[in-house]
């Protein structure tokens, strides 16, 4: 998707908002206090104008209006935007796109507590259709250690809120984020948390390196066989009623992807699979991954 203005870097999308217009609504995040997160420690956070929003929205020629069909909203936490302005923004998008179908965004507790059920409504009906949110862990004491700020059960009930709406969740949990002390409570808590939801989309990272440098000194950092072994944890615990899972952001040393119930068997083999062929190279099996050995 072409861009026509100069975005405040650094910018971060979800991968299924790739050809999205992207517009940064604000700038940070308002809940940058997480310890193991550092994709905007380099940015205090900001809200945009909306005048500044308006302007952007008017730099885009009429011809490739027609083309955008997905906006998302940046940067970190975009839901955090005052009701009334988000609403003006959206009515501005819908104006402006006549082709629009979706609208995602950024969510985080703080962000959804801010929002009462009727607030989320009228953002749904307003063609905001996506939220992606950061569980992080399922396990409150892995939750706590990385200073998220919110109980499994208190994120379990915000996001319950969220689908009363009609808002369609991705759900974002870290491997490795517990280190090997919490490995098995942070997988087995997480995997609890996902099928009690049953989230659209639930979507696995690996804890990786970005100015996060005093958190990963902290724990025991997962071998490569490590991040593998919770992984297989945590699918064979999902029995969510129909959710999509991904491992496929770049971070990731195990790709799998399916769609439970439907698919469960077949990511437990992956994972099985995956697991087998890496204890056939002992040395590799217990490296710490690449993307963590600068962190040292």
């Amino acid at each position: 998707m072409y861009d026509y203005f100069i975005y405040d870097h650094p910018l971060y999308r979800p991968p299924s908002e790739a050809r999205s217009q992207i517009f940064q609504i604000t700038l940070g995040c308002s809940q940058n206090h997480c310890t193991f997160c550092g994709m905007y420690k380099t940015k205090r956070f900001k809200l945009r104008s909306l005048s500044e929003i308006r302007a952007e929205i008017s730099k885009i020629p009429a011809p490739h209006r027609k083309s955008v069909q997905r906006v998302f909203l940046a940067d970190g936490d975009a839901l955090i935007y005052p009701q009334a302005g988000l609403v003006e923004i959206l009515d501005l998008l819908r104006d402006n796109f006549p082709r629009l179908t979706r609208v995602g965004i950024y969510a985080s507790p703080r962000s959804l507590q801010s929002k009462s059920l009727e607030e989320l409504t009228l953002l749904r009906k307003k063609k905001l259709r996506i939220l992606y949110y950061g569980l992080e862990s399922g396990d409150d004491q892995t939750l706590s250690a990385v200073k998220k700020g919110c109980l499994s059960s208190e994120m379990l009930a915000l996001c319950r809120k969220a689908q009363q709406a009609g808002l369609k969740l991705s759900v974002t949990a870290i491997l490795g984020l517990a280190g090997r002390e919490r490995s098995r409570e942070h997988a087995r808590a997480t995997a609890r948390w996902i099928t009690e939801l049953s989230p659209e989309f639930f979507s696995l990272l690996t804890m990786f390196h970005r100015h996060n440098d005093d958190y990963l000194r902290s724990i025991s950092l997962l071998t490569n066989g490590g991040v593998i072994a919770e992984a297989l944890e945590m699918v064979r615990l999902l029995q969510p009623q129909k959710t999509v899972l991904r491992s496929n952001h770049v971070s990731n040393i195990l790709n799998l992807a399916g769609s439970y119930p439907k698919d469960r068997e077949k990511i437990i083999a992956q994972a099985e699979h995956a697991l087998h062929l890496a204890q056939q190279d002992p040395a590799w099996f217990n490296e710490v991954p690449d993307y963590c050995e600068d962190a040292f």
